[in-house]
């Protein structure tokens, strides 16, 4: 066998493969040709113009570090720098960039930066290296007048503009809301846009205009918005416009359009925008212009401006400035009576205004010329157009002391009303007729009295006093003081004798005159007896009289009536009871004893004091028995004849209120309340059956009935209650009123006799009468064919009829006869009815209810005092006037 396969030694294998390795080098760097590159490597590279570029030069050669002079030449072979340092930007320069590059650097080409370009180097300083590259520029498409929001005007041609620039010529074409659109009667594909004619709202939407350039593929689109305007058009201003002077001042230019325009105020006279002048105000949304205060030069012509994206449109208007009135003169004036007065009154404003008068306190203005209530009084009124002044004079010939008082001028114009006020001064001589009724001045017991006289009169009147028809001034009497001269003046007597009880003389005189009045000083005395007191009515407990009293002088009024009362077994009027009334209050006596017998006196008292007690009487009491009959305190309404109805103001309750009858002996312990609804049938009241309600109630003097039909009529008695029995009866008719959701139910009517006959004959007639028009119509006989006949004859039977008198030719006139007919009847010698009115009575709403008279507790026994001011009863308990008086 042979030898054994030996492997090699790896060091050997690394040394082998080394030097392969160098081997290789040594011939790639033999075999490198040196050379510049240019990257991107295309030879032409095309541009858009206005982009930017980088063009990068890279050497390819064995040895990097030999390469020298690496530069960019441009298309007019200068050499291009590089970019210099804290410079402007030059729009073409070089750059060393890592790796032994060098880069050109073009920020925006354009079209004259279009052509060859050269990199050129040297290699070892013995060989020249170069290469080159092309640049083509081309202009993209680019939209140089393309808005994307596009406003046409409505009912006007309009191109919507889309202009494009590209080198090569684009080609253009549209779509709307992505539909194309084709050259027609209503579009119009033109170079630089589309055409629309006649544009209307609808033309509004989303249109696109695409730019197309075949050579370099390139595809653009532009979306444009199209929106119709509309120009403004001014929907209200009027023609003229009038303000006030001094008062706040508004006005509106309305205007319409899309966009909504704005609206300006231009004053012509200063051609000057009023919203930068003070006291204007302008809203440009609204058109409303106010002024703060107007002035009398704001008056002129302005014109309104609406203006908006479409258009501008203007419209005039003249303003005018009203001057409210103002009164420069008004004096008061006085004149005497029996004379002529006048009194005058001057305005100015624009227009001049118009001047009138009217008493203090009335709304009744006095008429231009005589005035138809008072011919006495004239109105003159003067007008000054020009100067914008006026005038009114109000004259009053034979003026009375009614004349006299305030008076209001008013000037009246469009722009306002002014008022001022004076005074006519009525001058007249002294007049007492104002004390002619005062009654005579009493006193007694030598008290001072006070007699004062009041003249009245212009100018005031100086006033003074007689007495026995010398001045009193005169006589130094202490017993006499004057206080006062006038208008009033007070005489205070003090009567210590009886002389001074008889009549002064007041005397009063100015300028016009002099007047006299006598005043008498009487001595008051206490009342005579009283007339009569007669018992009226009786209760167990209570008597009421009726009082008749003493004979009085005017002016020396009875001011109350007294009694005392005691049982007729006790002689002692020391212990006898008293009550005092007022005048016209009821006279009655509470709290007595039943089947008592009792003594009464009676007598009067005045200023002065109790009159003597008289009119002694006996009365008894009657025995206990039930209650007196309850007052229902409500107010009915009667209609012609039928029974008064109370009428309540609800439809579904009703309060009903009663005063305390007198118990007549016993207390009343309760009231019995019944009511029933019904209607009157035939003039008689019938209740409906089983519909009554009774109720009794206790303490108290009102009861309220609940769940009540509307429009119902019911009968309400009521009973009062004590330990005897029952009262008799009260009883009322009420009547609820309608209710909202109430059905009325008609009442069944019934017809009299009287009424049936005069039917039953009025039904005869008719009868008979159209029996006899069928014979005049059919066989030409009856009544009326005989009054066919005579229309007809000659016209001497017709004269010779006429004579007779026809008594049924004006009452029928016939249609189916030939002949004449009387076109009017003649009056009536019979007394025809009126005519009958229909209608409803109006309602009549309760009167106010005023409260029960109620018997005090404790009554009995007590002294007391009863005064009634003509509505109410005041009881007062304790000590009176004229107490225990003797006899």
């Amino acid at each position: 066998m042979g030898e054994p396969l030996r492997t090699p030694s790896l060091p050997l294998v690394w040394a082998t493969l080394l030097l392969c390795s160098c081997s290789l080098i040594e011939l790639s760097h033999a075999d490198l040709v040196p050379s510049l590159e240019i990257l991107p490597m295309q030879e032409v590279q095309r541009k858009p113009v206005g982009k930017s570029l980088i063009l990068t030069c890279r050497p390819t050669v064995p040895e990097p570090a030999l390469v020298a002079d690496l530069q960019w030449k441009d298309n007019m072979n200068n050499t291009i720098l590089p970019k210099p340092t804290g410079r402007n930007q030059p729009p073409m320069y070089t750059e060393t960039l890592p790796g032994e590059s060098l880069a050109l650097m073009i920020s925006s080409l354009t079209v004259e930066m279009g052509g060859k370009y050269y990199c050129t180097a040297s290699y070892a300083n013995t060989e020249i290296l170069e290469t080159s590259v092309t640049i083509t520029t081309y202009v993209a498409i680019t939209w140089t007048n393309a808005p994307e929001n596009q406003y046409p005007t409505l009912g006007q041609d309009y191109v919507v503009m889309c202009e494009v620039k590209a080198d090569p010529n684009p080609t253009i074409d549209w779509l709307r809301n992505g539909d194309p659109i084709r050259t027609g009667d209503k579009y119009v594909v033109q170079t630089h846009g589309l055409l629309i004619h006649d544009v209307q709202e609808t033309d509004e939407g989303i249109y696109t205009c695409r730019a197309a350039v075949i050579d370099t593929g390139e595809l653009l689109e532009r979306t444009i918005r199209v929106e119709v305007f509309i120009q403004p058009v001014i929907v209200h201003l009027p023609p003229t416009l009038e303000a006030i002077e001094g008062k706040p001042f508004a006005a509106n230019c309305t205007a319409t359009g899309k966009p909504v325009p704005e609206i300006s105020w231009i004053r012509d006279a200063t051609q000057l925008n009023v919203a930068t002048a003070d006291r204007f105000q302008v809203n440009p949304q609204t058109g409303l212009v106010t002024i703060n205060s107007v002035r009398e030069d704001d008056y002129g012509t302005y014109t309104c401006l609406a203006k908006n994206k479409a258009g501008v449109v203007d419209q005039k208007t003249k303003l005018n400035v009203l001057v409210r009135p103002a009164i420069y003169e008004l004096y008061n004036v006085t004149g005497g009576r029996t004379k002529e007065i006048a009194i005058t009154c001057r305005a100015k404003g624009r227009p001049a205004p118009a001047i009138t008068f009217r008493r203090w306190g009335t709304q009744e203005e006095y008429s231009p010329g005589v005035q138809v209530d008072d011919e006495r009084i004239v109105l003159e009124r003067y007008f000054d157009e020009d100067r914008g002044e006026s005038s009114g004079t109000l004259r009053i010939a034979n003026a009375e002391r009614t004349d006299d008082g305030l008076y209001q001028c008013i000037a009246r114009n469009k722009g306002a009303d002014a008022y001022k006020t004076g005074h006519i001064t009525v001058e007249f001589g002294p007049d007492f007729s104002q004390m002619k009724d005062l009654p005579p001045v009493f006193t007694w017991d030598q008290r001072k009295a006070n007699l004062s006289c009041l003249a009245m009169g212009i100018p005031n009147a100086t006033i003074e006093w007689h007495w026995n028809g010398r001045k009193i001034k005169e006589l130094y009497d202490t017993n006499l003081k004057i206080v006062g001269t006038g208008p009033r003046s007070d005489l205070i007597v003090h009567p210590v004798t009886r002389q001074y009880y008889s009549a002064y003389k007041c005397i009063a005189t100015n300028i016009h005159g002099t007047a006299e009045h006598d005043m008498q000083l009487k001595e008051a005395r206490v009342p005579e007896f009283v007339s009569a007191a007669v018992p009226r009515q009786l209760t167990a407990t209570t008597i009421t009289f009726d009082i008749r009293g003493p004979p009085t002088e005017l002016g020396l009024p009875i001011l109350a009536f007294s009694v005392q009362y005691k049982e007729a077994l006790n002689p002692d009027w020391s212990t006898a009871y008293n009550r005092s009334w007022s005048p016209d209050s009821p006279y009655i006596v509470e709290g007595l004893r039943p089947q008592t017998e009792y003594s009464f006196r009676f007598a009067a008292r005045n200023q002065v004091g109790l009159g003597n007690w008289g009119v002694n009487q006996k009365q008894s009491t009657p025995r206990r028995s039930a209650p007196e009959e309850p007052k229902p305190l409500h107010n009915p309404v009667q209609h012609d004849k039928e029974e008064p109805v109370v009428v309540s103001p609800y439809s579904d309750h009703f309060e009903l209120r009663w005063g305390v009858p007198a118990d007549n002996g016993e207390p009343i312990d309760r009231y019995q309340i019944k009511y029933c609804p019904g209607m009157k049938i035939s003039g008689a009241w019938t209740e409906l059956e089983n519909s009554c309600n009774t109720v009794n109630v206790v303490e108290t003097t009102s009861y309220e009935m609940t769940d009540l039909n509307g429009n119902t009529y019911y009968r309400i008695e009521l009973k009062a209650h004590n330990a005897i029995g029952y009262s008799s009866p009260a009883s009322i008719i009420m009547k609820t009123t309608r209710g909202i959701d109430v059905i009325q139910v008609a009442e069944r009517q019934v017809l009299s006799s009287a009424a049936i006959v005069g039917i039953a004959v009025g039904g005869v007639l008719l009868l008979l009468l159209i029996v006899d028009l069928l014979c005049c119509i059919t066989v030409h006989m009856g009544v009326m064919a005989a009054m066919c006949r005579k229309a007809k004859r000659s016209p001497s039977e017709i004269d010779d009829e006429a004579k007779l008198g026809s008594l049924y030719g004006w009452r029928f006139p016939l249609p189916y006869c030939s002949g004449q007919l009387v076109k009017e009847p003649p009056p009536s010698p019979l007394p025809l009815p009126p005519p009958v009115k229909l209608g409803g009575s109006p309602m009549t709403s309760p009167l106010d209810e005023k409260e029960p008279l109620r018997t005090p507790t404790g009554s009995i026994k007590q002294n007391s005092t009863i005064e009634f001011d003509g509505r109410f009863v005041h009881s007062r308990s304790g000590e009176i006037i004229g107490k225990n008086s003797a006899v």
